[in-house]
């Protein structure tokens, strides 16, 4: 289905609101500022096939954006606004936009890309300059009817760059395509999740991200409504939750452990009933923190496994996780194989290389070498994660293979590290890393958010080794754990450990690198 056909079965029906502002924009408005703004394209001589990049915070015409672009055969590549000047630059010219779209919020961010050497055209949504014309008053000329020539475009999203420069994932174009197109997630919506016309979904997290918007427009494609969260905070969360009775929502871990963090009176206090399926990805979720949010939800909590490259999907119900708690679920798109560095196929059990087999087709654009190593000589795919398989089929990831650190010969995965850490009662977040050692190559560094920053102390450090080496022996145990301010991640979860490793290498031996400006 397409949100045009809602718009003529239920033309008053609210397509998404605005959770902050509650500004509602029903199907029938959805279906006519796609519509203007398709023509718009065609007016400015964009074809099927040429690329918008659209940098926009969780705005009111973020969505009609995307859903023009989808209808004209366009790419659209939805870019971080918390990018830096030259990443923009880099990637508003390396993806090919004919154009950025952007705000009033973002334009000082377009501006520094243009110091950097980006020359395109820019849009505003909400101002009209002689730099950045308004492209919502630009578009109202132009007939809220389709144009001659629909057919589908798609999403070009660039990685969030947390292990290197950001690369943009291409799939391949298809012409003539019809924009109503059943998409592989939709079944899955249905049936798994529950998705439907009677649906309120709730999306808390920034569109830009592959998750959310492509669950945002699948909802609308089924015919639900969403309810947008313009900045996430835990107890607002619950509050629309609550208000809008929500039936389906999607997650990170980090915000079930910031809802979980609030005190029991506030975190209580809402009516969190209404839903039917709330489901997480994007980062691994500790056992605990899970757990935890089953108790108080019951068991309506999902969670799924892919990358922004959808090569391959696997999905885990509430039920099956608490038979198999730590895995992430059985294959729904692809098939899974675990693979040794040479290629060849592990058993059950073994460790290695994830690999999806049979995976929708990608690209990472105008980098061969990425594209490449992200295949095997049997042409399977992976995104760089290892886990193992049980005898049953149910994934269990261990870390990603760019985040391994080598210690004095021995490969010691992060993530089991970074679970029992954020588990202590005094940690608010924690990533670990491998920095540089003259003596065993990397050594094992745990750099953390404390609750209350007043605790840091070389006590605490001593109290968090001790606790860390009664769970995972002295192998494991961090050699060295620094305090900062704050992490630095994506409104999504995503932690840029990449940002982490640079200070750490650039500081060789300093004793605290992680107190560095984030």
């Amino acid at each position: 289905m397409h949100p045009s056909h809602h718009a003529r079965a239920h033309p008053d029906k609210p397509a998404y609101i605005m959770a902050s502002s509650g500004i509602s924009v029903d199907y029938r408005s959805l279906d006519e500022r796609s519509n203007r703004l398709a023509h718009f394209w065609r007016s400015q001589g964009y074809a099927a096939g040429d690329t918008i990049a659209i940098l926009l915070e969780n705005h009111e015409w973020f969505l009609p954006l995307v859903w023009a672009a989808q209808r004209s055969g366009l790419y659209y590549a939805c870019l971080s606004h918390t990018l830096s000047g030259a990443d923009l630059a880099y990637i508003l010219q390396d993806s090919g936009a004919r154009c950025v779209i952007g705000s009033r919020r973002t334009l000082p961010l377009i501006e520094a890309a243009r110091t950097e050497g980006a020359s395109l055209a820019a849009f505003l949504v909400d101002h009209a300059g002689p730099e950045a014309p308004d492209i919502v008053e630009a578009s109202l000329a132009f007939p809220a009817t389709p144009v001659a020539d629909e057919c589908a475009g798609t999403d070009m999203l660039y990685s969030s760059g947390t292990t290197g420069r950001p690369k943009g994932i291409r799939r391949p174009f298809v012409p003539g395509q019809p924009i109503a197109a059943e998409t592989p997630m939709a079944p899955m919506a249905r049936t798994r999740f529950h998705i439907g016309e009677d649906s309120i979904y709730l999306s808390p997290a920034p569109l830009y991200h592959a998750g959310p918007l492509r669950w945002a427009m699948m909802v609308q494609r089924l015919g639900g409504t969403v309810v947008i969260v313009e900045r996430f905070d835990a107890e607002q969360a619950l509050a629309l939750i609550e208000r809008h009775r929500v039936t389906a929502s999607q997650w990170v871990p980090t915000h079930f452990v910031r809802m979980l963090q609030l005190p029991d009176d506030q975190r209580l206090a809402y009516d969190v009933s209404s839903m039917r399926a709330a489901f997480h990805a994007a980062a691994p979720c500790p056992i605990p923190v899970k757990e935890a949010m089953m108790d108080w939800w019951g068991p309506v909590i999902h969670e799924y496994y892919g990358g922004t490259e959808n090569n391959g999907l696997t999905l885990i119900g509430p039920e099956e996780w608490l038979e198999r708690k730590g895995s992430v679920g059985k294959a729904v798109i692809g098939i899974i194989r675990i693979c040794d560095d040479e290629g060849e196929l592990l058993p059950a059990g073994a460790e290695g290389g994830v690999y999806f087999e049979g995976g929708p087709a990608f690209t990472y654009h105008n980098d061969e070498e990425k594209t490449r190593s992200s295949r095997n000589a049997r042409g399977w795919t992976t995104l760089g994660d290892i886990g193992r398989l049980d005898d049953q089929g149910y994934l269990y990831l261990t870390d990603r293979k760019s985040f391994m650190i080598i210690s004095g010969g021995v490969n010691i995965y992060p993530q089991e590290i970074e679970n029992a850490l954020a588990l202590h009662p005094k940690v608010r977040d924690v990533a670990v890393i491998g920095a540089p050692d003259p003596d065993m190559g990397e050594r094992v560094v745990a750099v953390v958010e404390l609750r209350d920053l007043a605790d840091a102390s070389d006590a605490l450090k001593a109290e968090l080794t001790a606790y860390l080496r009664e769970r995972l022996g002295g192998v494991k145990t961090p050699r060295q754990i620094d305090f900062t301010d704050a992490l630095p991640r994506e409104p999504t979860g995503k932690l840029f450990k990449r940002l982490l490793r640079d200070r750490y290498r650039i500081a060789g031996t300093s004793a605290d690198p992680a107190r560095q400006p984030n």
